[in-house]
């Protein structure tokens, strides 16, 4: 071989080698300590990079200041000493996405937690990503039913909304969104959204029973749950909602839907605030830092619904904030709720009295509303409003044993079958058809003779029955989406006949 050839290559190799030498940026630790890392001696790196420390452990760029940079660690920060080398990896942090995620447990970097084996993928997004333009959206337009009447029937959710579910800890916030995972099953596998499921600070042995329940279900099959437990450090609190927004848009760009659930964002909040202040960032209201209004919104933001020349796909966020003592004009529940598109909010006193879900119906809201149901939901529902805000009203004046009219009075008692009828139980949610067949009854006073304590018996049986002697009818409502005239009086007639059986058995004592 040529001497002059060999002598070539290998100065090509020495002068490629020096390039990565002087290309590859290298830093040193300055402090350490409480899950932060300070450290000198790196240039031109971004916010949101990838840092290499020592021993497989990586940090998260957050603070760029003049001579030094505020990380936070990712994993074990006591492997970690003062003068221990860094490295710039150029990567923005990112994690794992694809069908190789659905189904899976994983912790906010993507790694598995469910003893399944590695995910095989080679698709990967950045945490963090500009929210689509207004222009390449459409209006929301089809319903993600959650499978609880008071809810798909007062404030319906669309595919592309953001809906905030809020209230205090231990009435129900959680029960809802399982609730919701669950109805998915009822949607055809072709238009069944994907659901990832993100708990933030919550027990270990809380989030393992929801993980059980959506094996026992056959909801996992669609789910993926993404954990950042209590006992995590605060750096992977704070990724943990970017991390499965990101798997949530992988789909939403492929043209499919996905439901994305944070449980809950007053703890995502809290960890940012632990990490900020542990970054000298200055303090501000209740010691949050400045960006917290930015923090939320530019993650919810990124739940659209795209219109069809953008792939038509949707990505629709179900946030969870806790308020304290029911109090919703603090900071964090005012925040969010200013991003979101509305929220569901849950009573406390409501709750102790046995209306579960214990939603008020006077505080929760759907700017989305009626765009978001079916034709034959939209019918049932406008009379449902009404009558339960009229109850709310007149019961007020039921307490101070005022005197009422019989019209005030038929009021109240259709008042309190309608909350009766929205009554549900947890675990058990009902097809939106379902649903229509037995707000329609109530609302148009076919229960105002039922008592009270027979209004729930009434219900499972009425629906037992329609399931058995005319499915077709649920059939026809489901296919049509619509409450036809002609259904309409099909369905009266099977309410009547139903339940003037039902009076008499009951009646008799049956």
């Amino acid at each position: 071989m040529d001497k002059d050839f060999i002598i070539q290559q290998l100065k090509k190799q020495i002068e490629g080698f020096k390039a990565e030498v002087k290309a590859e940026k290298v830093g040193r630790v300055v402090r350490v300590g409480d899950g932060v890392a300070i450290v000198a001696g790196l240039q031109d790196v971004m916010v949101s990079e990838m840092l290499e420390f020592g021993g497989s452990v990586y940090g998260l760029a957050l603070n760029l200041e003049e001579d030094t940079i505020g990380t936070i660690i990712l994993g074990d920060y006591k492997q970690i000493k003062e003068g221990d080398i860094v490295k710039s990896t150029n990567r923005i942090l990112q994690v794992p996405v694809g069908d190789a995620l659905v189904g899976r447990v994983v912790n906010p970097l993507g790694e598995p937690l469910d003893g399944k084996g590695d995910i095989k993928t080679d698709k990967f997004y950045s945490i963090e990503k500009v929210a689509p333009r207004v222009i390449t959206r459409e209006s929301v337009n089809t319903p993600l039913h959650t499978g609880i009447k008071a809810i798909d029937s007062i404030i319906p959710i669309g595919r592309g909304q953001r809906e905030l579910i809020i209230g205090d800890r231990q009435i129900g916030k959680t029960a809802l969104v399982i609730d919701t995972i669950i109805n998915q099953l009822k949607e055809p596998k072709e238009t069944r959204p994907i659901c990832i499921y993100v708990s933030i600070g919550q027990k270990e042995s809380k989030v393992a029973k929801i993980i059980a329940r959506f094996q026992e279900t056959g909801a996992m099959e669609y789910t993926t749950v993404v954990v950042a437990s209590a006992a995590d450090p605060a750096p992977l609190l704070y990724i943990a909602p970017y991390a499965g927004c990101a798997m949530g848009e992988h789909f939403m760009d492929k043209g499919k839907d996905a439901v994305l659930f944070y449980d809950d964002l007053s703890k995502h909040a809290w960890s940012y605030r632990q990490v900020s202040l542990l970054l000298r960032r200055p303090p501000g209201r209740e010691a949050y830092p400045g960006d917290i209004f930015y923090l939320h919104s530019r993650l919810l933001e990124r739940a659209a619904k795209m219109d069809k020349k953008h792939g038509g796909g949707s990505l629709t966020a179900l946030p969870i904030i806790e308020t304290q003592a029911g109090d919703i004009s603090s900071y964090i529940p005012t925040n969010v709720i200013s991003i979101t598109d509305g929220q569901i909010y849950l009573e406390p006193e409501l709750f102790y009295q046995g209306i579960r879900p214990a939603l008020n119906v006077g505080l929760s809201v759907s700017r989305v509303g009626s765009a978001a149901q079916t034709k034959a939901m939209k019918k049932v529902a406008g009379k449902l409003r009404l009558d339960l805000a009229q109850y709310r009203e007149l019961a007020a004046f039921v307490q101070f044993g005022a005197e009422l009219d019989k019209a005030t009075q038929d009021r109240i008692e259709r008042g309190k079958r309608v909350t009766e009828v929205l009554k549900q139980k947890q675990y058990v949610p009902m097809a939106w058809e379902k649903q229509v067949v037995i707000i329609y009854a109530g609302v148009n006073g076919y229960l105002d003779d039922i008592p009270m304590d027979n209004i729930e018996e009434f219900e499972n049986k009425f629906l037992e029955h329609l399931e058995n002697m005319h499915p077709k009818l649920l059939e026809e409502i489901h296919r049509s989406k619509d409450l036809s005239d002609k259904t309409e009086k099909q369905l009266q007639k099977i309410i009547i006949d139903f339940k003037t059986t039902f009076k008499h058995a009951v009646d008799k004592g049956h």
